[in-house]
């Protein structure tokens, strides 16, 4: 008897462990099936390196089908999102969350395979230093993670509360407030992208949901104020940042907008060297 409820147990950790796998599966997206050449070098590079993975590409009229088959409670609010990269935000946390796997911008270049990280239930990337002032002033969180990379199992529960605040972002525009603050005003349109849809938001949810942390791995460098380590998927790959989903401007009103990025991060720079090359 002790036999039989020692091999129940052992086939139940098993199972349990299948469940919260992250499977074999790499998804991405793109306004168009074709895509230009550094789109399919890029797409192709992923594919030969994991070769026993399902791969799944979703266009525009892909993931209208995706959201009306899957989804159709987010119709109304997927409709409403002012800029089309908020769209393509929303759409992935919904489709990793319903499939399970690995999405990828079509802008990021792997060096290995993925099949260590299947384990974790949940990965993100450091992104980098944040530049808001609501993380660290709120949750001692000085640095962010990024959406342009990321993997969980099927119905992961930090996803769940990544689309649920995407939501919330939408219906409650004072919810997004506090992640604004300080924001000038030629960087509004972008940071509010950030901080409603993006790598802002899903920072926000991780730093506000202690528990949900807790089944996420993190994938940080040995130095987290180091800038060449920022941008990068581990040592699994490299976001090019190709910023095609940037709104466009002229010169001059760029060139001011990265002048007080780059003060702004110099300012966090400085702060966050004091706390050491580590984060958990």
């Amino acid at each position: 008897m002790i036999l039989v409820l020692h091999a129940i147990n052992a086939f139940s950790l098993r199972e349990d462990k299948l469940q919260h796998r992250i499977p074999k599966r790499i998804i991405q997206t793109g306004k168009h099936l074709s895509q230009p050449l550094l789109n399919r070098a890029t797409m192709a590079n992923i594919r030969l390196l994991n070769p026993d993975y399902e791969y799944l590409f979703f266009d525009d009229q892909g993931v209208e089908a995706f959201l009306d088959r899957e989804f159709p409670q987010y119709r109304t609010v997927f409709e409403s999102f002012r800029f089309p990269i908020q769209r393509y935000d929303f759409f992935r946390y919904l489709a990793v969350y319903r499939h399970g796997g690995f999405y990828f911008d079509l802008d990021v270049l792997l060096a290995s395979d993925l099949s260590c990280l299947l384990d974790f239930g949940c990965v993100f990337p450091f992104e980098g230093l944040t530049l808001s002032d609501y993380l660290p002033n709120h949750h001692n969180m000085d640095w962010q993670i990024g959406n342009y990379a990321f993997g969980a199992a099927p119905g992961h529960p930090f996803l769940k509360a990544v689309i649920e605040n995407c939501v919330k972002a939408q219906q409650d525009p004072g919810w997004v407030k506090p992640m604004m603050r300080g924001t000038p005003g030629l960087l509004r349109a972008e940071y509010l992208i950030l901080n409603t849809t993006g790598p802002g938001l899903a920072s926000r949810t991780l730093a506000e949901n202690a528990d949900l942390a807790k089944t996420v791995t993190v994938l940080f460098p040995d130095d987290v104020c180091d800038v060449r380590n920022w941008n990068r998927f581990g040592e699994f790959g490299i976001h090019l940042m190709d910023g095609s989903w940037r709104h466009k401007s002229s010169f001059l009103r760029r060139r001011l907008a990265q002048y007080w990025e780059i003060w702004k991060l110099r300012r966090r720079l400085k702060q966050s060297l004091k706390l050491g090359k580590q984060r958990h």
